[in-house]
């Protein structure tokens, strides 16, 4: 499905929707009860729906194009009419054709289990079992007649019962019976199609109401487009899956397959059904070139046109017009199509992918409903920054080097640092403040992150072809700029973690990214301030920078430190990196009313303002 514009993704405010979790799941009970017991009228109602966003479209070109609303819908619902109508005469005619025609291809298809027979193959086997169970199983003798009766059995006398020859009223009311319901429910569909058509402003007029009338101009811009989206998705799903069954038709014809326009049109019908329909479609025209095929090679080119239709399909041209999938989760279109499936049963398998796709649409704009984008769709459940906090909370190493390994194709360290590591130790230094986590935890995920940033060492910062960049922030892009002379001496930029649970990382993460720029940058522990530690000559360093994550450090101390800096190292340049800073944290303006030279919201602008300042 195609992605939503930011403007259409803004929530709309439920109004009347239940927040308790025990109402909304004995409401969910309610909803699938009426669901069942209600089929008969609601299936109508659902095929309506979806035609009518399939149909909308082509009412709206015939209006414009100057036909009056009335004519234009009833013009475009007829053309709808004829060519379904059209389709299921063809239907029709071919399965005639293919029952008169089954007789015929016992032979070959006996001739085949034959073969397989003769091969001594599973069949055999099975055969020769069912044999000899048969074989060992000892019959009841039959109990002896008593004495004074007749060995003989009695012969039976024939009684036939028959039945007049059925009058031409009875005759026509047998054959008429079985299409009653049908037609009865494609008129029922064409009458609501036509209505949903013409009062489709007053639909989505009471729909606004029911589900957030408070935000009205925001409310209509989202259920518009969202109207708007799902009738260009279905109106190109149709189309694609009728030019996919045309396709299929002509090549299933060309290779001598019977009744290949049936087959087309069933491979148009399940395409609406992923993952599972291609395979239905395929099981049939597949069977019936076993039947009628001497030899072997009917069946493989089947499979074979199979396999290069849906690829190229789903591989290729979809992409190309309305993204790479339905919007839905692999395993949400296989529970969907269970569910309404058993529902509705094979109506429901047709209408399964569409609903829900509707349902994930209504969750994207709907907050209450949220938990149906959440659990049908195809976004990842948690933002690059929770994956990375939680795989380091369950220990998982080799997940945490796969998200690098993900997001590094296309995206700079810094980069990869600033958006995903640095948010996700955010998370976690907030966890930790409040006590949400024991320390052992926060200890454990501490020696994750230092283990990463080992593994990351060898990893080259470049220019990324895509960045990788917040839409919330304005980082400045990765520099390629040379060194500066004064930067390229071993400790000529001292990076000093704050006093957050996780300012060491910040740290760590910024001196390695300088390094890659060819920077001699070291990072120093806190205890060099109080000179416990030896081994740093301060009077190299030209630059000193103080890391620390938002929330860690408090004013008061990152202030301290600040001062104790410029005591300890008067000749350098005093500068601040405060990583997941909003708009309104104080860290930021307590660091820059100390006259920090320069005052950096991550690793990107940090780097970028060193080599600036020199």
């Amino acid at each position: 499905m195609p992605d939503f514009p930011s403007s259409s993704r803004r929530r709309i405010p439920a109004a009347g929707l239940p927040q308790d979790g025990a109402t909304i799941a004995q409401a969910a009970l309610v909803v699938v009860a009426v669901l069942y017991f209600a089929r008969d009228l609601l299936v109508p109602l659902a095929l309506a729906i979806l035609l009518s966003f399939i149909l909308a479209p082509i009412a709206r070109a015939l209006r414009r194009w100057g036909l009056p609303r009335v004519p234009g819908v009833i013009l475009s619902v007829l053309a709808a009419v004829l060519v379904l109508a059209s389709l299921g005469l063809v239907m029709g005619r071919q399965l005639a054709e293919l029952a008169a025609e089954l007789p015929a291809y016992q032979a070959e298809v006996t001739r085949k289990l034959a073969s397989i027979n003769a091969s001594g193959g599973l069949v055999e086997r099975a055969q020769a079992m069912l044999r000899g169970l048969s074989n060992g199983v000892e019959r009841e003798p039959r109990a002896p007649l008593p004495r004074g009766l007749h060995a003989e059995a009695v012969q039976p006398i024939p009684v036939e019962i028959r039945q007049p020859d059925p009058a031409a009223l009875e005759t026509l009311q047998n054959v008429l019976a079985p299409l009653v319901t049908p037609l009865a429910t494609a008129g029922i569909v064409i009458v609501l199609v036509i209505f949903v058509l013409l009062y489709r402003e007053d639909l989505r007029d009471r729909v606004i109401r029911l589900v957030g009338a408070r935000d009205l101009h925001r409310t209509v811009a989202a259920m518009d487009d969202a109207a708007y989206r799902l009738s260009r998705f279905f109106l190109a799903q149709t189309a694609l899956n009728a030019a996919f069954g045309a396709f299929m038709g002509m090549a299933l014809f060309a290779i001598g397959v019977p009744q290949p326009i049936l087959w087309g049109i069933l491979a148009g019908l399940m395409r609406f059904v992923p993952f599972v329909g291609t395979f239905v479609a395929v099981a049939f025209p597949l069977l019936l070139a076993l039947a009628t095929d001497p030899g072997w090679t009917m069946p493989i080119m089947v499979l074979i046109l199979f396999a290069i239709g849906e690829g190229a399909m789903g591989q290729v041209v979809e992409p190309m017009v309305f993204g790479h999938s339905t919007g839905l989760s692999p395993i949400a279109i296989i529970a969907a199509a269970t569910f309404w499936t058993w529902l509705w049963g094979p109506v429901g398998l047709l209408v399964a992918v569409p609903l829900t796709v509707c349902l994930v649409v209504l969750g994207k704009h709907v907050d209450r409903l949220e938990f149906l984008e959440v659990a049908l769709g195809d976004r990842p459940p948690l933002d690059p920054p929770e994956t990375f906090y939680q795989r380091a909370l369950m220990g998982d190493a080799d997940g945490l080097e796969e998200q690098a390994e993900m997001v590094l194709r296309d995206a700079a360290l810094s980069a990869y640092y600033d958006t995903v590591a640095l948010p996700a130790l955010a998370l976690a230094q907030g966890d930790a403040l409040r006590g949400g986590v024991a320390e052992e935890r926060i200890l454990a995920v501490h020696a994750r992150v230092a283990a990463l940033l080992e593994d990351l060492e060898e990893e080259e910062e470049g220019p990324p072809e895509k960045p990788l960049t917040d839409p919330a922030s304005d980082l400045p892009p990765p520099i390629m700029a040379q060194a500066p002379a004064s930067l390229v001496g071993p400790g000529s930029v001292l990076c000093l973690p704050g006093r957050g649970p996780f300012d060491d990382a910040a740290a760590m993460m910024l001196a390695q990214v300088l390094r890659k720029r060819g920077i001699g940058a070291v990072v120093a522990p806190p205890e060099l301030l109080r000179g416990e530690v030896t081994g740093f000559d301060l009077r190299l360093v030209r630059q000193a920078w103080l890391c620390a994550v938002e929330g860690g450090s408090s004013s008061a101390a990152a202030r301290y430190l600040l001062r104790r800096l410029r005591r300890r190292m008067p000749e350098a340049q005093i500068c601040a990196m405060v990583a997941c800073a909003g708009p309104e944290a104080r860290l930021p303006a307590a660091l820059r009313a100390e006259a920090a030279v320069a005052v950096e919201p991550g690793i990107a602008a940090a780097v970028k303002a060193a080599m600036r300042i020199g």
